[in-house]
């Protein structure tokens, strides 16, 4: 597994398009009308191509997404995501189908553990507490006592009680961020990480912020550089108020409030579409303008048509595999949830 960015790939915005305003209009009406025809809810993250964040029902992050998924009224979910996130919404809503345009999207951070290891880690710590990033497999989460989202995972770790050991996995720069929130010692983390995020380095902050000063700063906590930026701001070399750690959800309400002419973006380049077309007064400019994930983008707007006319790409979870996957995940959407805590 690799821990950069490929050099060959190249520059992005974040806004491409592969449809004309004319051909765009065309395709989302028969995307909606074959939706609305299958009774289908289509779900998109916030990293897809902008076509397809435009025309879902709902766009976000995994843990809103997860939310829709398991209160749906349709009779099926059309997820524009990678594969562990249409295995999750099957686990919550085994009774509906799930359908996955490109059956082959997958992750290199759920690719990071499997259930084997996972097994074999507790082993090592008998009676310890395993919290599992949203970003694995349903077997994974099958071996979890409480899945995260990167916007709730320090509430997950401070539901638990302080005598407990905690085994995190598998995002070590998630793991990291999280130990030092909350001020947890015990919690062991696995050494995992999404490509994507691992190759948007210090170096990249350092260059960028010369580069734009007086900017405001957004992080995804599964970035290699999160450290390299808190530890900036804590030498005083980067302003706290202007610097934010944040999921890609709370990414979108700080684009809805920013009063900054600039804000620097350091996650997958897709989020650049929605904070732009949630605030045209901010100029949002990635960190790393190579961040862009293969797997996100191999959901096209011809494959979720092709989805959506044929009904290919069903995603099927083990019955039984589902039935303690979804105790874990479930636990992870109550928090937050009114009575349980902030989100």
């Amino acid at each position: 597994m690799t821990s950069t960015i490929a050099p060959a790939t190249p520059a992005v915005t974040g806004d491409e398009r592969t449809l004309s305003p004319a051909e765009y209009e065309s395709w989302a009406a028969e995307v909606r009308r074959l939706a609305d025809e299958r009774d289908a809810v289509i779900l998109a993250h916030n990293y897809q191509v902008p076509e397809i964040q435009d025309v879902a029902h709902h766009t976000g992050d995994s843990l809103y997404l997860s939310r829709v998924a398991a209160q749906t009224d349709a009779r099926e979910i059309v997820f524009c995501g990678v594969h562990f996130m249409a295995e999750t919404a099957k686990i919550l809503s085994p009774e509906k189908t799930v359908l996955l345009p490109d059956l082959e999207a997958g992750c290199s951070l759920a690719d990071s553990i499997t259930a084997e290891q996972l097994r074999e880690w507790k082993a090592e710590h008998p009676g310890a507490v395993v919290v599992s990033y949203v970003n694995t497999t349903a077997a994974v989460k099958a071996e979890t006592d409480i899945c995260c989202t990167s916007s709730n995972a320090a509430d997950v770790i401070r539901s638990i009680p302080a005598d407990r050991e905690i085994l995190f996995c598998p995002d070590q720069f998630l793991g990291a961020h999280v130990k030092r929130v909350t001020g947890r010692e015990d919690i062991h983390v696995w050494a995992g990480e999404c490509h994507v995020h691992a190759g948007i380095s210090p170096s990249d902050v350092r260059a960028q912020v010369a580069a734009h000063p007086d900017a405001e700063i957004l992080v995804h906590p599964e970035c290699g550089c999160t450290t390299s930026v808190l530890d900036l701001v804590s030498h005083g070399d980067l302003p706290a108020e202007r610097t934010r750690v944040l999921s890609t959800g709370g990414m979108a309400d700080a684009a809805k409030n920013t009063t900054a002419g600039q804000v620097l973006v350091a996650t997958e380049v897709g989020i650049l579409h929605q904070l732009r077309a949630l605030n045209s007064g901010t100029e949002f400019i990635p960190m790393n303008d190579r961040a862009a994930c293969r797997y996100m983008k191999m959901i096209t707007p011809a494959k979720l048509l092709d989805t959506l006319r044929t009904g290919r790409g069903v995603v099927d979870v083990d019955p039984d595999t589902a039935a303690r996957a979804r105790r874990a995940v479930e636990a992870m959407i109550a928090i937050g949830e009114p009575g349980r805590g902030g989100e």
